[in-house]
């Protein structure tokens, strides 16, 4: 018999709104014995059954919770149904002929709290930073193997946050021979993946409808990519027309495999340039320099951890911005984005704003931005929506 735990009065409104978070301080009570990523029964203070999460003993997140059905328990059959609803989600979105990489289980989004699972082509790299995640990792390459037989599955739960969970890093095969680097497709594009070095599962899948937007905007531009990682605006702005490409990041590798990815698409390769250099560096030369381009994309890593750290990235996302928007000509275009999901949509377009006047500049804001469709959001989980782009007109006006 699972353990239980009760929760303090009034501290349900949330679990019944199915939100799927219960925070330390909501805990009155365990009864029973629950180990790290044990399956607990929720109650209220007055005694009715809520549902059924993962604990935590460590984590202010002290349960996830994986239902809201009482006769539901979490077994193999549980991951079969959740990562069966999702594929056939994203199945529906993606024409598997032009794009064959995506993310397949969006965490709490896809009613899996603290697993995610990326596929390129045949291969699943599988994220776990819950100690839910952790307990149930045979069921999850069971499922993920029951429902692609041909698949290769590779760990990268490498993440600090899992330290929060009492967990080590671990990376590492979890099944078949997946391979250090896989070629896949995206919208066309050939894309070459790092799935043993490379950020987060190895490529940022949630910029994809950013990326084609970026193609869309670049016709005759010179477009300046900065944070380019492995280049990938770059050759959809390339594809779209653009008339140069430079790619601004500190990773030579990263550039190194953004050069190669110019090639393996036939792009013009004399178009294309690459800076090793801090990108804050290289914008404070553009505009000592009075260097400008048609189109400058802002694509930096999240700069907020915690609410804690707030104001300190407002203000790392205002000066990136204020030197973003002096690089682009008058009437030329901005795309600037944010990842972070503790920092609210209207926020982070109130510090755009502010980053134009500074500039001396006016924005005009022509299309917002978002995570693709296959990192969705569930309606009772808002934290679910991180990434926040904006497309802004740039004038002298």
């Amino acid at each position: 018999m699972s353990a239980q735990v009760i929760l303090q009065p009034n501290r349900d409104k949330s679990l019944r709104r199915r939100h799927p978070w219960i925070f330390e301080s909501a805990v009155a009570e365990v009864k029973g014995r629950a180990k790290l990523g044990d399956t607990v029964d929720v109650f209220d203070s007055e005694g009715e059954w809520l549902g059924r999460g993962a604990y935590s003993p460590e984590s202010k997140i002290r349960i996830r919770m994986w239902t809201f059905k009482k006769d539901e328990s979490i077994d193999n059959g549980f991951f079969m149904r959740k990562l069966e609803t999702a594929l056939a989600l994203r199945k529906r979105l993606f024409n598997s002929a032009t794009t064959n990489a995506f993310r397949w289980i969006a965490s709490e989004s896809d009613g899996l709290p603290g697993i995610t699972i990326d596929l390129y082509d045949n291969v699943a790299v599988v994220q776990l930073l819950s100690a839910g995640g952790e307990k149930h990792r045979s069921k999850i390459v069971w499922a993920i193997t029951k429902l692609l037989p041909d698949v290769h599955i590779y760990e990268r739960s490498d993440v600090d946050v899992r330290k929060k969970e009492g967990l080590e890093p671990v990376m590492g095969v979890l099944h078949g021979t997946p391979p250090s680097q896989v070629t896949v497709l995206e919208n066309g594009l050939k894309i070459v993946v790092d799935i043993e070095t490379g950020h987060k599962t190895g490529f940022y899948l949630d910029q994809r409808d950013s990326r084609a937007a970026a193609g869309y905007y670049a016709k005759d531009a010179d477009v300046l990519n900065c944070f380019s990682y492995t280049g990938t605006f770059s050759c959809y702005a390339l594809k779209g027309g653009a008339k140069s490409v430079t790619n601004v990041d500190v990773s030579q590798p990263a550039l190194d495999l953004a050069k190669h990815h110019v090639a393996i698409n036939e792009l013009d390769e004399d178009k294309a340039q690459y800076i090793n250099k801090d990108v804050f560096k290289a914008l404070r030369e553009y505009q000592s320099e009075g260097k400008q381009f048609d189109m400058v994309i802002l694509d930096p890593p999240k700069f907020v951890d915690n609410k804690a750290t707030l104001n300190r990235a407002a203000r790392g996302y205002k000066d990136i911005n204020m030197y973003g928007i002096h690089a682009v000509r008058s009437g030329g275009f901005l795309l600037t984005f944010s990842c972070s999901g503790l920092m609210p949509a209207d926020l982070f377009q109130k510090i755009v704003a502010d980053a134009a006047l500074d500039a001396g500049r006016t924005i005009k804001i022509i299309a917002r931005l978002n995570q693709a469709s296959d990192h969705p959001i569930i309606g009772s989980y808002p934290e679910g929506y991180y990434l926040k782009g904006l497309v802004c007109e740039v004038t002298d006006d």
